[in-house]
């Protein structure tokens, strides 16, 4: 029973979790968007040491439940791991194997040196969340469109408006790839060895695990009852069970219940735990002393940040009736991130790349960075579409507060960057022709069209920027029809100041 509520609450989860970063209405993130913002890590990264708290308190209380329900590669991993047992000869595939401590507190500390050194790139490759909202970005979301668009072909077949196309287009190659390998990564382990993954690499699996070790209720063996058949550890995907020894690595253990219907004998059940049980039941996982020292290290690195920052990429736009080149990215010298953001630092000190914002975008601007410091954390570029004054999603959905929550009147007032204008590349000067689309649609009025020789009346006009009203929304540059580098871009601002 208990195994049954467990594989329904882990599927409710992941499916939900799935659907955050597929879901391009952005109509699902008013009612399940609480599900990303109760992941450990952006938690933790966001402070909210409410929801740390509750994690922290579920796991003494219950074991590591939230690697087997709440967790969305946890439960990938349990879903690739039973479709590896089908068959008779594969069902019974694991067996006991002692922890790797010296792996898991290995990563651990590299984990938190990255954090402390600023390094987002490595925090975002093996924090749990984030490794699966690439993938569920990068790799199911494109399905997930081409699925959408061939219902709307359908429908517009049958003269119906049930559906909408949606444009599907890759964000990042370099992420793409990295989403792929990550996926590949995980099946051969999962297939092969199950929580291969959360018990060796993963640094909330590994943080848990030591809360675990003193969990209220968990799994435990009669020895009066077990007749030693092994049949609980060749179906533990967490390899935690010494049937020979009658003993569990709670700190391992997902609380997946699978053992509990497995054993024949009855011999196992979920229960509290006994103070001074018998010294059989308390045998495994025996603290030795250098364990103690890495819980002390482990236990004072729970509130370090880190992170990176951004670049720019290229970028499809609009046709029409004559071929035109596609606009590329500018070489900014300060990359642009979203308003909420504060800062490129503070964006860099929260930011685990989960890209649940980029998912969620639009207007087509934001897209994960390709840098090595700063790779899948979210930059801002406006070569398909320019962030507008009405739109605050991404701050709405980031569940590690390096987006804070802004509405869409401080969205107005806030100066994330200014736009430059490039002499060379203005079709007025260049074609002969007036344009003024700038001009037309900067929603601050900081652009205005002025003769290009002020001795000259009648003159080419070209654009003057008003940097202290432009906010760098990046209407002028997305809307500009030079080609293929804009007239005008966004210089982004390394501290944002609201105008």
């Amino acid at each position: 029973m208990l195994r049954k509520i467990r594989t329904t609450l882990a599927i409710l989860c992941f499916a939900l979790i799935t659907l955050l970063f597929l879901d391009f209405t952005g109509t699902l993130h008013a009612w399940f968007g609480w599900l990303a913002k109760i992941q450990f890590l952006p938690a933790l990264l966001a402070l909210n040491l409410g929801v740390v708290a509750l994690l922290v308190l579920a796991t003494l209380l219950f074991g590591r439940i939230y690697c087997s329900i709440i967790c969305p590669l946890g439960v990938m991993q349990d879903i690739i791991a039973r479709f590896g047992s089908r068959g008779r000869k594969r069902k019974y595939r694991y067996s006991y194997s002692p922890a790797k401590n010296w792996l898991r507190y290995g990563v651990l500390a590299l984990f938190i040196a990255a954090l402390v050194a600023g390094i987002g790139s490595f925090v975002a490759l093996i924090a749990p969340y984030s490794a699966y909202g690439r993938i569920a970005q990068n790799l199911l979301a494109p399905l997930y469109g081409w699925g959408n668009n061939l219902l709307a072909y359908l429908a517009e077949r049958a003269d119906s408006y049930a559906f909408y196309r949606t444009e599907v287009w890759i964000r990042s190659l370099t992420t793409l790839l990295i989403a792929a390998a990550t996926l590949i990564l995980l099946v051969v382990l999962a297939w092969r060895n199950g929580r291969t993954w959360c018990n060796t690499v993963c640094p909330v699996g590994t943080v848990l695990g030591f809360f675990s070790r003193f969990s209220l209720f968990r799994p435990v063996i009669d020895t009066a009852k077990c007749n030693a058949c092994g049949l609980c550890a060749r179906q533990c995907k967490a390899s935690c069970i010494d049937s020979k020894h009658h003993a569990i690595d709670y700190s391992r253990c997902v609380a997946c219940m699978d053992c509990l219907d497995n054993c024949k004998q009855g011999a196992i059940s979920y229960r509290r735990r006994t103070f001074g049980m018998h010294p059989s039941k308390a045998k495994k996982p025996a603290a030795a002393p250098q364990d103690a020292s890495r819980r002390s290290f482990l236990t004072g690195t729970g509130i370090l940040l880190g992170t990176g920052l951004v670049r720019a990429q290229e970028k499809k736009v609009d046709g029409g009736l004559a071929v035109i080149l596609d606009k590329k990215a500018p070489a900014r010298h300060t990359p642009i991130v979203p308003p909420g953001a504060v800062s490129l630092r503070h964006l860099a000190q929260h930011c685990t790349g989960c890209q649940l914002c980029v998912a969620v975008c639009p207007n087509g601007v934001l897209r994960p960075s390709s840098g090595i410091m700063t790779l899948m954390q979210p930059e801002s570029s406006y070569e398909r579409g320019y962030c507008r004054p009405e739109c605050v999603k991404c701050s709405e959905v980031c569940p590690a507060g390096a987006i804070e929550p802004i509405t869409v009147a401080d969205k107005s007032a806030i100066q994330i960057g200014h736009a430059v204008w490039v002499r060379e590349n203005c079709v007025p000067l260049t074609d002969g022709v007036a344009c003024g689309n700038c001009a037309r649609h900067c929603p601050t009025g900081a652009i205005t069209m002025v003769p290009s020789d002020p001795s000259m009346a009648d003159s080419p006009q070209v654009p003057v920027i008003n940097e202290e009203r432009c906010i760098g929304c990046g209407a002028c540059e997305n809307l500009c029809p030079a080609r293929p580098f804009s007239a005008i871009y966004v210089e982004g601002h390394e501290c944002h100041r609201t105008i």
